[in-house]
């Protein structure tokens, strides 16, 4: 696949990029190679490579997945100058 003049004008009229005729030019060139380099990367044969987290072997650590309400409401409203029942109370802004 290679981009031209048109294609680099037209995405950057999509993203809203105000492009010189300059730069569409260089861009034509960098994304041509940057688009070059992708298929390379898609000739390199990896059938029985596993997928990796991290380059060095670990387990992820995982938690429980149990809803609980933080045990913290007073927390949160400790500083709020006015509460009710771990509420924030707030002054009536509709009639």
């Amino acid at each position: 696949m290679s981009v031209d003049l048109a294609t680099v004008k037209r995405v950057a009229r999509l993203a809203r990029i105000a492009v010189t005729e300059d730069e569409a030019n260089r861009m034509v060139g960098e994304l041509n190679g940057i688009l070059g380099f992708v298929e390379q990367l898609s000739e390199v044969d990896v059938s029985g490579v596993e997928p990796m987290t991290s380059v060095t072997p670990m387990i992820m650590r995982e938690r429980t997945d149990a809803v609980t309400d933080g045990d913290k409401a007073a927390d949160i409203v400790a500083n709020a100058p006015l509460t009710d029942r771990n509420f924030f109370l707030v002054p009536k802004v509709v009639e």
